[in-house]
């Protein structure tokens, strides 16, 4: 039974909130530690908190998101975007949007990182008991996370990044297929009132600190009628109350991002405008993988399992795309393609292949440590079983090695939609040397990586490609003095240089090997 105790934050939400205190880390490869959620909250949501909050010590969720709550509280201060009054309105919205699971910021601004920072809220978490969605709760929690945004920025930022998640557990719970005209007027009715009540937040903020940009004069259309009663009268209210400001204080404001261990504290499947993942999620338990619904899947169930089964099958590019051009119009950015789900956190397990077969459709996780650096590879599959999209997380390094190799599976997952084969991928990638090599530990086929790309498209080509014509490296090129540049496999039979041509006197043509 987990320990229960009461938060010391007198007057505000936090006081008397009783917690679950659970032994936990962000993945099974992590050592547990203390994390004290609100009494109720899954395992998930714990290990979600300890990856946002990374260290070996307790973690509580008032103790974290308070150190946020008030940075954000001193600077915008500091800049004038409010007085004391409306410091104490923001940080008590926050807390309530947190506790409901409603919205929360991206994980940069968890950790404390210089990286421009972003606010998700979480779609299904409005829905209201009798079916409904609540406009003005939605609307007001928009303005709040402009609000944040621009506080815990110093009131410098001209691009905001806010944005939704887990569209497809909201449509799932609706009993709309995510391929329908109706899901689609849905999607594109949230995304219109998402960037009105923004950009009316926006105005508000350019009357007291100054404008920067003009309003828009040619608006989209938001959908005339949805199945989400009052949805589309909201969203048209949203954009014309933008529309009356005088200017706007930012540029950019609605913009869908990649998920990370934010929208898994929130209880969010998706994100952005992704489809469903599925009817079930493996989970690991103390007598081994089971078998678990989805929270989309118990949203669905009410409607019959044929239904449900209808609600959640896979969708093909052509339903992605139509989402997408829904939503546009109202987005300050295009959606990111659909990637792996990022940073599912224990006792979450994407079950992968065996060793040396073709993986299964749906998706692999795969964790190992190469060269004493703990690597997570996380990647989805299409219908036929080819690889759509990966992610990779080192834990070792710093913010900046992160949000690389972060931009740079988003890169090959982009390539690989649109049509650039894994083996390609393979061939540029494996045995290549930059960053940690050496050992690796918990693969049992692969023994010795020069990087972690080497070991991570290795690792691809056994499981996705069924590839078993990749050996390691030699040990002098997985050492950690190696310079930087390609590696292959040592030749298994000696090789002879080839003779001089004629008239070279019997001199060998020099060479120059530039770095």
């Amino acid at each position: 039974m987990p320990k229960l105790r009461s938060t010391p934050w007198r007057g505000t939400l936090w006081e008397g909130l009783r917690l679950a205190r659970h032994r936990i880390g962000p993945d099974p490869d992590s050592p547990p530690r203390p994390v004290a959620l609100p009494l109720g909250w899954e395992e998930e949501a714990a290990a979600a908190l300890a990856a946002l909050r990374p260290g070996q010590g307790p973690v509580s969720l008032p103790r974290a998101a308070e150190a946020w709550i008030q940075r954000a509280l001193q600077r915008g201060s500091q800049a004038g975007l409010f007085d004391a009054e409306g410091g104490a309105a923001l940080a008590e919205g926050l807390r309530a949007l947190l506790l409901m699971r409603r919205a929360a910021p991206g994980a940069e601004v968890w950790r404390g990182e210089r990286a421009e920072p972003r606010f998700v809220l979480h779609l299904p978490a409005f829905l209201e008991p009798e079916g409904g969605f609540d406009c003005a709760g939605y609307a007001e929690a928009v303005a709040l996370g402009v609000r944040f945004l621009e506080a815990i920025g110093g009131a410098r930022a001209s691009r905001l990044r806010l944005g939704f998640a887990d569209l497809a557990g909201l449509l799932a719970a609706l009993g709309l297929p995510y391929d329908s005209a109706e899901a689609r007027a849905v999607a594109a009715g949230i995304a219109a009132l998402t960037r009105g009540a923004a950009e009316a937040e926006s105005g508000r903020i350019a009357a007291r600190l100054g404008a920067r940009e003009p309003v828009a004069l040619l608006w989209p259309a938001p959908p005339e009628a949805t199945v989400l009663p009052g949805l589309a009268q909201a969203a048209r209210a949203a954009l014309d109350a933008a529309a009356a400001s005088p200017g706007l204080r930012h540029a950019q404001i609605v913009v869908l991002s990649p998920a990370d261990a934010a929208e898994a504290l929130l209880g969010a499947e998706t994100a952005g405008i992704s489809p469903a993942a599925g009817a079930t999620r493996p989970v690991a338990t103390a007598t081994g993988a089971a078998e678990v619904p989805t929270r989309a899947a118990l949203a669905a169930a009410r409607f019959g399992p044929a239904r449900a089964a209808q609600l959640l099958a896979p969708v093909g590019e052509g339903a992605r795309r139509a989402m997408a051009e829904a939503v546009l119009p109202f987005l300050h950015a295009a959606p990111p393609a659909p990637l792996a789900p990022p940073a599912p956190p224990r006792p979450v397990v994407l079950r992968a292949s065996p060793p040396g077969s073709p993986a299964r459709r749906g998706g692999l996780l795969r964790h190992a440590s190469v060269g004493g650096h703990r690597v997570a590879l996380r990647a989805s599959l299409d219908e036929k079983g080819r690889l759509a999209a990966l992610a990779l997380e080192e834990s070792r390094e710093g913010a900046a090695y992160r949000a690389l190799l972060e931009a740079f599976a988003r890169a090959v997952s982009i390539g690989l939609q649109h049509g650039a084969p894994l083996s390609a991928y393979v061939e540029a990638f494996a045995y290549s040397r930059v960053g940690a090599a050496g050992a690796v530990e918990g693969d049992d086929a692969i023994a010795r990586a020069s990087s972690v790309l080497d070991w991570a498209f290795r690792r691809l080509a056994r499981d996705v490609l069924g590839r078993g014509d990749l050996p390691d490296p030699a040990a002098e090129d997985c050492r950690p003095e190696t310079p930087a540049g390609p590696v292959r496999p040592a030749p298994s039979l000696p090789l002879d240089l080839p003779e001089p041509a004629p008239g070279e006197g019997g001199r060998r043509r020099g060479l120059r090997v530039v770095a």
